[in-house]
């Protein structure tokens, strides 16, 4: 796994930005997918952020006991 995934992955929520390029989607696709519903986000005032423990799934970086995969 890239160095710039883990440290994403490392805090509990990130940017549609970084979550979009983590899924292989530019910034306009991101915020675009997000606005569909496609990738989960939680607003606080103005900021939006993904859970990276949607991401994880979404990326499929856990095993079936739920810990993070090696």
């Amino acid at each position: 796994m890239p160095e710039w995934l883990k440290k994403i992955l490392a805090e509990p929520t990130t940017s549609v930005p970084e979550a979009g390029r983590a899924l292989g989607l530019s910034r306009n696709a991101s915020y675009e997918a997000a606005a569909r519903g496609e990738i989960q986000t939680l607003r606080f005032g103005r900021r939006i952020v993904v859970p990276t423990a949607w991401l994880k799934g979404v990326l499929q970086l856990t095993d079936e006991g739920g810990k993070e995969a090696a």
